[in-house]
């Protein structure tokens, strides 16, 4: 037995467009109403459906068995009953109508009958056809006749979903569109659903522009709509499109694509290679950077110490910028960040720190006196008041006299530290005019002399302490008298080996007998002369002994102790 069943109308008003208007259509139905997929339904009180029906009606489904008349106005027997629907199939494809009941069934796809079981019959009854229904509309009836005893009637028609059976591609989803959201970066697609009875849902691709769409999909979705959340931010575009998928696993064609360009949140890139190239006081500080790709400008900041507050100083469209604003002499923490044309600002680059140099120099060293010795000179200066004063540098030489020149040659002496103001500059006195000044260098080592070339010199004569007796010429020593190291009292002596020699004789010069007298005897070819005076000068000669008992003419050399 079957079920008695009741059913209600029903009706769908849909929206399209046509010529661009807004108008309405309604989904083919019934005089009764009836909307697809549901059956308009028709009683009759005969076998032959003739005249006018008895009752028109909407039913979902060919489900029925009734115990007596079906409705009212129909006799219990000999009545007809027909169920009628227009439906869209999509893309259409194998289909299984399957009937079953007692007494006659015949059902029709488009006016053309695919099932007969017309008899009067008191057992069960069933059929199954398979076939291929095209795509598109279509239309089903079923036609029923009860002659005597039970009725009862059951239609169904269901999709083939097995690979083998169906090959058939959904079609392909129409009316995709995109709605960009550059509030949150999210895109919302929409389409309108398929027909096919045997779908199984969607899948959303997404490409790049010019790229091709990748084989995995982005989503599948069971619906008529997807939201991305997952574009990135960069300002590129990106097209999208749907395509549809059945229970077989056919799969349709792609959509049309549609296309949106994303909000542009992303950062450029941190700059790199930060660093000074140039730190003078007339340019300013310059920095420098490695440029960045999509970058447009960059931002400069600017802090008293590494750990901030930074300020923003400026802003340049190339990779360099020009700080003309530092105070020479300061040091300061630098750093920059990269900007795109959607003024996204990178995160900012490593800190560096550096100073603009001050390219003032000290003013001139004054007062300057030069005090002949018996070692040489003693110096002495004013102090220079300049603010950043880093180091003196004395500066030593000859004079060079000729009949329309005097002149002044030096070499840089000593360096010496800001808290003193004199020197005492060792030589031998042999009476020679001698020319000095004292330079001032700043902690950016501007000199005064090399910024201006106008030193205060002084020139003194030396003593003359230079023994009066003569070395004489051929002598086989070479002599060399030097002063290890200032403040240690002693001179040292260094000659070179004679052949034969079997020892060598030091002398040194005594000023108050006017005479070389003997030092020491050895057969080293070095000696060191300890325990002398600061502040004097010693001369001596070196003569190679030889084993007959003579010796070789005298190497000689002096040295002056400072003090």
């Amino acid at each position: 037995m079957f079920p008695a069943r009741r059913t209600a109308t029903a009706a769908t008003v849909v929206l399209a467009t046509a010529g661009g208007l807004l108008t309405t259509a309604t989904t083919p139905a019934s005089a009764a109403g009836c909307t697809s997929p549901v059956y308009t339904r028709q009683f009759f009180a005969n076998t032959t459906f003739s005249g006018t029906p008895k009752r028109t009606d909407c039913d979902s489904a060919v489900a029925e068995s009734w115990s007596g008349a079906p409705a009212t106005g129909l006799p219990a027997d000999n009545f007809g009953v027909r169920w009628t629907v227009t439906r869209d199939f999509g893309s259409g494809g194998p289909f299984s109508l399957a009937v079953r009941g007692q007494d006659g069934m015949r059902v029709y796809l488009d006016g053309s009958r695919r099932i007969d079981l017309w008899k009067n019959t008191s057992s069960t009854v069933w059929r199954t056809v398979n076939l291929t229904v095209p795509p598109g509309k279509h239309t089903l009836r079923v036609d029923y006749v009860n002659w005597t005893g039970t009725a009862a009637v059951s239609f169904t028609y269901t999709p083939l979903t097995s690979a083998t059976a169906d090959q058939v591609k959904p079609l392909v989803p129409a009316g995709l569109a995109v709605s960009y959201d550059r509030t949150t970066g999210r895109a919302q697609l929409t389409w309108a659903r398929n027909k096919e009875m045997d779908l199984s849902g969607y899948r959303v691709y997404r490409r790049a522009q010019g790229v091709a769409f990748p084989a995995a999909p982005l989503a599948a979705t069971t619906g008529t709509s997807y939201t991305d959340s997952t574009l990135p931010v960069t300002g590129a575009a990106y097209a999208y499109e749907v395509r549809a998928y059945d229970k077989a696993g056919n799969t349709s064609y792609g959509s049309a694509d549609v296309a949106v360009t994303t909000v542009d949140r992303t950062a450029p890139a941190v700059p790199g290679g930060l660093q000074v190239t140039d730190t003078s006081e007339h340019d300013g500080l310059r920095l420098g950077w490695n440029p960045v790709a999509q970058a447009v400008s960059y931002r400069v900041y600017r802090a008293p110490g590494a750990d901030g507050p930074f300020s923003l100083i400026g802003s340049t469209g190339e990779p360099s910028f020009r700080d003309g604003t530092g105070t020479p002499g300061v040091t300061y923490a630098y750093r920059v960040s990269a900007v795109d044309a959607a003024g996204n600002a990178s995160a900012p680059s490593v800190v560096i720190m550096d100073r603009r140099w001050d390219d003032t120099p000290p003013s001139a060293v004054t007062g300057l006196t030069v005090t002949p010795t018996g070692y040489g000179f003693h110096l002495a200066w004013d102090a220079n008041p300049t603010p950043d004063l880093a180091r003196y540098a004395v500066y030593a030489g000859r004079v060079i006299s000729d009949e329309d020149l005097k002149a002044c040659e030096v070499y840089a002496a000593e360096w010496l530290s800001t808290d003193t103001t004199s020197y005492d500059y060792a030589t031998l006195p042999d009476g020679e005019e001698r020319c000095f000044f004292i330079d001032a260098v700043d902690d950016d080592w501007n000199s005064h002399y090399e910024w201006t070339r106008s030193p205060n010199i002084v020139t003194a004569t030396e003593q003359d302490t230079t023994p009066s007796v003569p070395a004489p010429e051929g002598a086989p020593i070479s002599l060399d008298a030097t002063v290890p190291q200032r403040g240690l009292a002693q001179v040292e002596l260094n000659w070179n080996h004679v052949a034969d020699a079997t020892g060598y004789q030091v002398y040194r010069w005594n000023p108050q007998t006017t005479a070389y007298e003997k030092l020491a005897q050895t057969t080293q070819t070095t000696y060191v002369d300890a325990g002398l005076t600061e502040g004097t000068t010693h001369y001596y000669r070196v003569t190679a002994l030889y084993a007959d008992g003579s010796e070789s003419a005298p190497g000689a050399d002096g040295a002056a102790l400072a003090p």
